[in-house]
């Protein structure tokens, strides 16, 4: 048994703040412990104001709590009290208030430029070390960048996976974008301040067969899933449909047949909405989605794209019939242009 457990504590504002449990503390306590005031009130399983959802991770109960704080019915569901659960493994708990409501907040870490790769004229990667004080996070989710000389930020999925020596974003490119103007000049070494991780976009447990549906860059969260999925292991099917608009923003196809090559059941197909690419699957995602990564409805969707994908996506869904076990997705807008020339 370990001494100690990591738990996720995401926030209804897309906050995620990790802390450490040990084996035999409750998680309140730790919380409180660690300065993040979770709701309470009795603290001995009596009022039910520290009722929080286990989305991940096993755990204890005990029995010293009253029927009229946590019922039997919402237990099976996954509610938990805080003041009474003991982990037993690491966890993710969702906590149904801001994290402001917590006197919480995005962690503040720092970064330096190790290397910024431009990929046509499609997107790049931006690659950090130097991770001074960078938190965990759950594959999927994002961090806010400051654009040095700007006094703005803006938020990208990271792409690597969390505790690595380095950290990864794949960011599109945007003519006269803000973030775009000062990377196709940044220089290796300049620092950048971040702040998070956020949201409810993230990896859950893989109890069943996965549909990933990528659109242009929205593939960043997928490589972080890909890549989590590849150390710890997937006894299940995996299926990442990759859709672009142009031949030229397919990027780091690559990377995909790597892992392909390193997590057994991962299969991925391109495509190319262009009606005149020479790509062999030319059209959108939902055009290219056989029955059978649909597993007759069981099977958990994650989709990270514009939202007129999203959309799509859902009409194709109800036409269709499916009705996935769960269906998680992320909509993303590409960021404004710059009103000014970024400083240089």
């Amino acid at each position: 048994m370990s001494s100690s457990y990591n738990i996720a504590l995401n926030f209804e504002d897309g906050v995620t703040r990790f802390i450490t449990c040990g084996a035999q503390e409750k998680v309140l306590d730790a919380a409180f412990r660690q300065r993040i005031n979770l709701p309470m009130d009795c603290s001995d399983g009596v009022c039910g104001t520290c009722k929080c959802r286990a989305e991940s991770g096993t755990y204890d109960m005990g029995d010293d709590y009253i029927e009229e704080a946590l019922t039997a019915d919402e237990a099976a569901q996954g509610l938990v009290l805080t003041c009474q659960m003991i982990p037993r493994s690491d966890c993710v708990v969702a906590v149904p208030v801001p994290s402001t409501a917590c006197k919480t907040g995005t962690a503040k870490f720092n970064g330096s430029v190790a290397a910024v790769t431009g990929m046509n004229d499609a997107a790049y990667e931006l690659v950090l070390e130097g991770l001074a004080g960078a938190p965990a996070f759950l594959p999927g989710q994002y961090a806010n960048i400051g654009v040095p000389g700007s006094g703005q930020h803006r938020s990208y999925s990271f792409s690597s996976a969390s505790g690595a020596d380095r950290m990864t974003f794949l960011i599109k490119h945007v003519p006269g974008g803000l973030m775009s103007s000062w990377l196709s000049s940044a220089d290796v070494g300049t620092p950048l301040e971040m702040t998070g991780p956020l949201g409810s976009f993230y990896l859950r447990p893989v109890t069943r067969p996965l549909l990933l549906l990528a659109g242009g860059t929205g593939l960043a969260p997928f490589l972080s899933m890909l890549e989590t999925l590849a150390q710890q292991g997937c006894a299940q099917p995996l299926h990442l449909i990759y859709g672009v608009t142009r031949d030229q923003d397919l990027v780091l196809v690559d990377r995909l047949e790597d892992y392909a090559r390193r997590i057994p059941g991962f299969t991925f197909t391109t495509c190319v909405a262009d009606p005149a690419s020479s790509h062999p699957q030319r059209g959108y995602v939902t055009e290219h989605m056989p029955s059978k990564v649909l597993h007759a409805g069981n099977v958990d969707v994650y989709l990270c794209g514009p939202p007129p994908m999203v959309d799509a996506v859902q009409r194709h869904f109800k036409a269709a019939g499916i009705a996935p076990a769960s269906f998680h997705y992320e909509k993303f807008t590409p960021n404004a242009v710059a009103a000014e020339p970024v400083p240089a």
